[in-house]
């Protein structure tokens, strides 16, 4: 197929395009390289992708209307998977901007593109984050999320409207990710992971917010690319069973689906923090902060959705996947 994968030098967009590449698809990648982190990890990224001949990149920006018109009137992509995003709930905070020009704006321009364009199936992500205030555990698909606690959380949850309107309106299939704390090679140095082995290698202080005693589903990278690409092949179709009466959040009378991507197993965030202590063999000075604005203090993953439809369900402990997270870090840095 060709494929176009938005955030093609993200963290989660690097590894599906090179998941995508290995088994001999086409895929256009598109980001603009914005300055939100490091832009020289995402060119290495990019720089590996590029060995590939199949892999064409393009610099753009998603809230670019005229210049995302163009990509897709010239490309003639069958599937988008888009994970281009303004990511980070403090940031949200600090620069809401960014996340309605690019989560919104952006998302509208995506759909706008599919629509006119015959695309085949818009697979896209969306967060945990959505859960909000929730506390029932589990998380479902089938439970309400109208309580975001941050912005980011918020533009998530509209993309997931603004898919079921398209789906409704022009019969394109939608299916919406809810992805779980992401982590492993290649990640983002905004993240905890990546944050806490810098300042533990550097001998400084690492701060645990929430005095570490929130637990998060920890999903490591193989395991989100696993899940993307098994639904990004299998097209999101209506539910012959869905009941207007009593509407399932999760399918809709139209084709689009919502799935959870988690490990299933959530982890406190002290042993985390242990397990990198083990990998690293080094023990972390700790400043213990109460919980910050805007952050769910769990997640936890109903992932059956995904196992009935997809047959998938992630695998990977904290213990395997910090471990080469750690060893991606040391080789990559010289560490």
């Amino acid at each position: 197929m060709k494929v176009l994968v938005t955030g093609a030098a993200g963290f989660i967009g690097y590894h599906v395009a090179e998941r995508l590449l290995a088994r001999g698809d086409e895929v256009v990648g598109l980001d603009n390289l914005n300055h939100y982190y490091d832009v020289a990890l995402k060119e290495a990224r990019l720089a590996r992708l590029e060995m590939h001949g199949r892999f064409r990149f393009v610099r753009l920006d998603v809230a670019d209307r005229e210049g995302m018109a163009a990509l897709f009137r010239h490309e003639g992509v069958e599937r988008v998977i888009h994970l281009a995003a303004q990511a980070g709930v403090r940031y949200s905070i600090e620069a809401p901007e960014a996340y309605v020009d690019s989560n919104l704006v952006g998302f509208g321009n995506v759909l706008e593109g599919c629509r006119h364009h015959g695309v085949e199936h818009l697979v896209y992500a969306s967060t945990s984050s959505v859960y909000g205030s929730h506390t029932k555990m589990p998380f479902s698909e089938h439970e309400s999320v109208d309580h975001p606690l941050a912005l980011y959380a918020a533009t998530k949850k509209a993309n997931e409207l603004m898919a079921h309107s398209y789906s409704h309106l022009f019969a394109l299939p939608t299916t919406g990710l809810r992805f779980f704390t992401v982590y492993g090679p290649w990640g983002r140095p905004d993240m905890a992971l990546f944050k806490f082995t810098r300042a533990m290698l550097a001998g400084e202080p690492i701060d645990v917010y929430n005095y570490g005693h929130h637990q998060r589903d920890f999903t490591f990278i193989d395991d989100i690319v696993e899940g993307i690409v098994r639904v990004c092949d299998r097209t999101a179709t209506p539910d012959p069973d869905w009941d207007s009466n009593a509407p399932d959040p999760a399918t809709s009378s139209v084709p689009y689906r919502i799935y959870n991507i988690g490990n299933n197993r959530p982890v406190e965030l002290t042993r985390y923090i242990e397990v990198l202590e083990q990998c690293l063999g080094v023990e972390a000075e700790r400043n213990l902060l109460p919980l910050q604005p805007g952050d769910v203090p769990d997640t936890y993953a109903d992932s059956s959705l995904l196992v009935r439809d997809v047959g998938y369900r992630p695998e990977t402990s904290v213990e395997e996947g910090v471990r080469r997270f750690v060893d991606w870090y040391r080789d990559y840095y010289g560490v």
